[in-house]
């Protein structure tokens, strides 16, 4: 996906490992900050203002680290 960025807050890592929050950002459009619901079973989205403390703390996320639930959830919401 073009000029797509996923994020992640280091100080909101999972007990279980693994990791429960992501955030995205396609080029400068909004962020989105996608949790996994549990009780749903998928990937749940939704537009973020994020306040500039919290934007110093996110780190580009590896590739390998973004759940492949996740990936194609982000693929249906990025629409080219």
């Amino acid at each position: 996906m073009n000029g797509l960025r996923i994020y992640i807050n280091p100080t909101d890592a999972d007990p279980r490992g693994g990791r429960s929050v992501f955030y995205s950002r396609r080029a400068d459009g909004p962020f989105y900050r996608w949790q996994f619901e549990e009780s749903l079973g998928q990937w749940r989205g939704s537009r973020v203002r994020l306040p500039d403390v919290t934007l110093r703390l996110l780190s580009i996320a590896a590739l390998q680290a973004v759940p492949p639930t996740l990936r194609a959830r982000l693929d249906g919401h990025y629409i080219e």
